[in-house]
């Protein structure tokens, strides 16, 4: 087996969460009297909540917490669950499972969100922890590094397993290389080839069945 521990993340990689996100975007930034199309938004789907209304619209530190308070007042309603599962995933899941690897969640979006996009879409038995953003942020303020070791820490404080985290975004792979383990990207979601490329994953998969070839060697 070449990996024991598998840590998930989960937007643009275990589900699409494309509607969910972006009309939650459109609600908080109307607020702002900015009009975005939703393909324009896209590309905020991965990265941490304040750092996009920080760093692509300039917004204060004030703002940045208004626009997080207007996000979440239309996202814990509805958007929360306008998500949609990829293709292979409860199958992959399963098969992984049975192989005895570890699996464990890693995102950027707040762990009692997460949980509960978990629960909606059957996928909580699947793993073992869920390591997600406390409701200030504060997990997320220097990426996803935090996120992972916590995962790390809660179900291999020893690191004796060959671990690895899985993700489309820039930010997965980051964290994974500041924890010292391997990175898998995924093409399916938000990052771009090239993104992954450019941030050293350890190897980038185009399907679920190539990405469990990969993980149980």
């Amino acid at each position: 087996m070449k990996y024991q521990l598998c840590l998930f993340d989960l937007d643009g990689t275990l589900l699409d969460p494309q509607v969910g996100i972006t009309k939650s975007l459109d609600y908080a930034l109307s607020a702002f009297g900015i009009h975005e199309k939703p393909d324009d938004l896209t590309k905020f789907i991965g990265p941490p909540l304040r750092e996009t209304f920080r760093d692509y619209y300039r917004f204060s530190d004030a703002d940045t917490e208004k626009a997080v308070i207007k996000f979440r007042e239309y996202f814990a309603q509805t958007g929360l669950f306008e998500n949609v599962l990829y293709p292979g995933i409860i199958e992959t899941l399963t098969k992984l499972k049975e192989h005895g690897i570890i699996l464990a969640v890693a995102t950027s979006k707040v762990t009692v969100y997460s949980k509960q996009i978990l629960e909606h879409f059957a996928l909580s038995d699947f793993f073992d922890f869920v390591s997600g953003d406390e409701m200030d942020g504060s997990l997320t303020r220097n990426g996803k590094k935090k996120i992972i070791s916590i995962a790390l820490d809660t179900l291999d404080p020893k690191r004796e397993m060959a671990a690895v985290m899985i993700g489309d975004r820039k930010h997965d792979l980051l964290g994974a290389e500041g924890n010292r383990i391997d990175s898998i990207g995924i093409t399916w979601g938000y990052g771009s080839r090239e993104e992954l490329e450019t941030h050293g994953a350890t190897a980038i998969v185009d399907s679920t069945a190539e990405l469990f070839r990969l993980i149980t060697g």
